[in-house]
């Protein structure tokens, strides 16, 4: 789940996160620690392979969020989303012009060439797992593809910044530097963020290149941040709408959104959230 970029408005309030003075806030991640975050990460990573077999004309985001629920029950683990500052599911389902937290609904329909983006977090043993992705719904059309295409290819650019010693503007600057030259808009009202036993911690990590003490902060091993660019076809620009949680398109144009969970080792990174992905360290 996204987090508000600093001062941005959220639920229809300022926040006054801010994105410099955190180098004590940080909370590096044991071995341990990491071991149990890969766990929680590894219940995301099944939803997700479910919902993917799920999108489909005729589904409603209310599906996908009783089988996201359903799971979470059979593992035996807890919603990160359910109740979080009042979000009433355990998905975020954000169709078409939604960027992000989106509100599972009956009345909410997929249809052939429609694309969703799904957002979904499960705490085990008091750590969480985080991570979204853009579903395809039949056949979509070649801009709504390479707009998934290259969001997809951001997340991917920025994960490989994830080195010790790497500086922040390094993997915030790797999104931004993928997506501009496709002429799409990077969001910025809303951005990536540690994770750990809470799942919005210290660093936020925007999807654009920042400068000051906050991009210069360094990659260590055992941080734990949630990547995730939100690509829009058009403007970056965005609004809240009134139910004081979705996120849409200023212009009303399509949005792609791609999120992993990564730790930071000394060998490089871990996708956590990645069923596929080696443990090197």
């Amino acid at each position: 789940m996204a987090t508000p970029r600093a001062r941005a408005r959220y639920k229809g309030r300022e926040t006054e996160q801010i994105l410099c003075g955190i180098d004590d806030m940080i909370q590096l991640k044991s071995n341990d620690e990491l071991n149990v975050l890969r766990r929680a990460n590894m219940v995301v990573a099944e939803v997700h392979a479910l919902l993917r077999e799920m999108a489909r004309p005729g589904i409603t985001t209310a599906d996908l969020d009783r089988v996201a629920s359903e799971h979470l029950r059979r593992r035996g683990a807890r919603s990160a989303f359910l109740g979080y500052q009042g979000f009433p599911n355990v998905l975020c389902t954000s169709m078409n012009e939604k960027v992000v937290h989106g509100i599972p609904s009956s009345s909410d329909v997929l249809e052939e060439g429609d694309i969703c983006s799904v957002d979904f977090g499960a705490i085990v043993d008091g750590y969480v797992g985080d991570a979204a992705q853009t579903l395809s719904v039949g056949r979509i059309s070649d801009s709504a593809r390479r707009l998934l295409e290259v969001t997809h290819g951001a997340l991917w650019a920025a994960i490989e910044q994830c080195r010790p010693r790497k500086r922040l503007r390094d993997v915030s600057g790797a999104v931004e530097d993928y997506v501009v030259p496709h002429g799409f808009g990077v969001v910025r009202d809303f951005v990536g963020h540690g994770i750990g036993r809470k799942m919005h911690e210290e660093p936020q990590v925007p999807n654009y290149r920042v400068g000051g003490r906050a991009g210069a902060l360094r990659l260590e091993p055992g941080l734990v941040i949630a990547i995730e660019p939100m690509v829009n076809e058009g403007t970056h620009e965005t609004k809240v709408l009134d139910d004081g949680w979705t996120v849409v398109t200023g212009d009303g144009k399509l949005s792609a959104h791609f999120e992993h969970s990564v730790a930071v080792t000394a060998k490089g990174p871990w996708v956590l959230s990645d069923p596929d992905a080696i443990d090197p360290r």
